[in-house]
């Protein structure tokens, strides 16, 4: 008999042990998924979660809905009805965590039922999440929190004709050291690859730009976007080496930026400034004053090392030259010459007659022919954007200041 009560209890402690591990797992789950919504809910994101079960090391959630906390946002909570599986999740000793991977099912729903809107998209996954611990999230973690976003082909419908699409879209950081409140520098690269867009039902809801897009060629474009930047810590130096946007046949935007004094502790006090603006109501006269006053005091360590804008032209200038020739009832040629005339007046409305100098001879070559412009800021050494607003009251001695010039056709650097 006492062995039968031996066992019997022994059993039903097996029982009982089991039902705490469930639970503990749950709780584990759950307390994962709300970090995740306390850290995106400093960045204005309301998430809220379906279960959550563990599995080991793998965190499986039944769904979610996203939506934005600003009262005027004008957006409509966004449901997610699927499995969301993370991976590899690890707690930090600050309470925080880690997930290799958060993968999502692929994509394949409606979003529009007049006209009818439909939405695939596939290998959606995202890697090296980092949710840290705390009361409060740092601007400094605020930069770390995902290391990379991939996707496989996107695809957009409207009434069974697709749209919009793009073959690939990869997004991904490096962080020196791994992700953690020591941060050194980073660098970022995003590339999205075989874009295609269908314009040619611009026209039912708009008939004249339809008409203009039909005229210029655009009712197809195709092309790629890219981006590569790195980002000192220690002195803010940020550098976007580029922005391109690059589409077959039309031609290629590149932008590029130099800054330095963009330090985490500058993100800090423009989150906080956000967040008190956010949270003082209705803003009088005196309070947006004072609130410009905060932030030019915030940028007074931010220096601009140089900036540029480019064109390249694939065929998209002499398109609209030739439209705008067309609609003028002149050859092109003659158009051009009523430009390259007319340019000079066109500046001085801006009451700089300096800038006649540094626009009208580029902008005249380009229009003779179209290949490349280009708008260069240079300041002979890096120069606080406060100066820079302060010389803004001498707009010649602006134009010195910021070393502007325009360039037409000549070699990208």
């Amino acid at each position: 008999m006492r062995t039968t009560k031996t066992i019997t209890l022994l059993l039903l402690s097996g029982v009982a042990s089991v039902g705490l591990i469930g639970q503990a797992s749950a709780l584990e789950a759950q307390a994962f998924v709300d970090r995740f919504a306390t850290v995106y809910g400093s960045l204005g994101y309301d998430i809220e979660f379906g279960a959550a079960t563990l599995d080991g090391d793998t965190i499986t959630v039944e769904g979610a809905t996203v939506s934005l906390k600003t009262p005027d946002a004008g957006s409509e909570p966004m449901t997610f009805d699927t499995e969301l599986t993370f991976s590899g999740v690890s707690e930090l000793p600050d309470g925080g965590y880690r997930a290799d991977s958060l993968t999502i099912p692929d994509i394949d729903t409606e979003f529009a039922s007049e006209p009818t809107g439909h939405l695939s998209l596939t290998d959606i996954e995202l890697s090296e999440l980092y949710l840290p611990g705390g009361d409060t999230v740092p601007a400094i973690a605020s930069l770390q929190l995902i290391g990379a976003i991939s996707t496989g082909p996107l695809s957009v419908l409207r009434d069974g004709a697709e749209v919009i699409s793009y073959e690939s879209f990869e997004a991904a950081s490096t962080f020196n050291p791994a992700q953690g409140p020591d941060l050194v520098d980073l660098s970022s690269t995003l590339a999205i690859n075989g874009i295609v867009a269908d314009l040619s039902s611009v026209g039912e809801e708009d008939p004249e730009s339809g008409a203009v897009i039909e005229a210029l060629g655009l009712t197809n474009i195709a092309g790629d976007i890219s981006q590569d930047m790195t980002w000192s810590m220690a002195d803010g130096h940020l550098n976007i080496t580029e922005f391109l946007f690059d589409f077959a046949d039309q031609g290629a935007l590149n932008l590029t930026a130099e800054v330095t004094g963009v330090t985490p502790e500058v993100l800090e006090q423009f989150n906080t400034m956000q967040a008190n603006m956010a949270a003082g109501g209705e803003v009088t006269e005196e309070m947006a004053q004072a609130q410009m006053m905060q932030g030019m005091a915030i940028m007074q360590g931010v220096s601009i090392v140089g900036a540029s804008v480019r064109y390249d032209d694939a065929g998209l200038a002499g398109k609209l030259l030739d439209y705008y020739a067309a609609e003028s009832g002149a050859d092109r040629a003659g158009f051009v010459e009523g430009l390259k005339a007319a340019l000079p007046a066109m500046v001085a409305q801006s009451g700089i007659p300096a800038l006649t100098d540094v626009v009208v001879p580029p902008v005249s070559a380009f229009l003779d022919n179209p290949e490349s412009l280009e708008i260069k800021v240079a300041p002979p050494s890096p120069t606080s954007a406060l100066v820079l607003m302060a010389a803004a009251a001498n707009p010649a001695g602006l134009i010195t200041a910021l070393g502007l010039v325009i360039e037409a056709n000549m070699p990208a650097e």
